[in-house]
């Protein structure tokens, strides 16, 4: 009986131990998995700083973008404001056109009265209410485009005949029948005219004999 008890003992505490040398063997790794794993890590290493450069690349063309969008509504936006400004003021540089057209018949009118008047009394009379117009009119901005004396300019003159006279030089304005108007640099009205329709001389020719 003791041989037996002995026996199943050092079974027990054999099976406690476990394998011969104390500690317990785990199966190693095989050597082709880690040179797998090897590889792609380095691999990984390797493409990133591509892929972040490619990233950034991207990032900055975006930016770029961006930017000169942004720089493209501003010019915009500005452009507005000062089409906007222009516009309001000519509005209030020309809000009085259609007064001072209205004001223009009661002027001739009075300057026509001037012409044909006698009592001296009339005459005083109308050329105070005509003074105080035409300064009424230089308070706004209008001036007189005046023709006597002056070249033909289709700009502010009007033609309504044409005439030789041997007094006035080619193209010159003879006569002057009703003045013309300009508000600030917008012509409201020209001046009617008549243009001597006379050719300049040709002068003779150096060294050449006349009859």
């Amino acid at each position: 009986m003791g041989d037996r008890d002995d026996a199943v003992e050092g079974t027990v505490e054999a099976a406690a131990n476990g394998p011969v040398g104390g500690e317990a063997t785990s199966p190693e790794p095989a050597a082709g998995t880690e040179a797998a794993a090897a590889a792609g890590t380095e691999a990984a290493a390797a493409a990133a700083p591509e892929t972040l450069a490619a990233r950034v690349t991207a990032l900055e063309a975006g930016l770029r973008e961006r930017n000169e969008d942004l720089l493209r509504e501003r010019a915009e936006v500005e452009n507005f404001k000062r089409r906007m400004l222009r516009e309001k003021t000519d509005s209030l540089r020309f809000a009085l056109e259609p007064l001072l057209r209205d004001l223009f018949p009661i002027v001739d009118n009075l300057e026509r009265a001037l012409q044909h008047a006698d009592a001296a009394a009339v005459v005083d009379g109308v050329q105070l209410v005509l003074k105080s117009l035409h300064g009424t009119l230089a308070r706004h901005g209008v001036e007189r485009v005046e023709a006597d004396g002056h070249r033909f300019d289709p700009n502010v003159h009007e033609a309504i005949a044409q005439v030789e006279s041997p007094d006035h030089a080619a193209g010159a304005v003879v006569q002057q029948h009703q003045v013309g108007y300009r508000l600030h640099e917008r012509l409201l009205r020209p001046a009617m005219v008549t243009v001597n329709a006379r050719k300049a001389a040709v002068p003779v020719e150096s060294g050449k004999d006349s009859d």
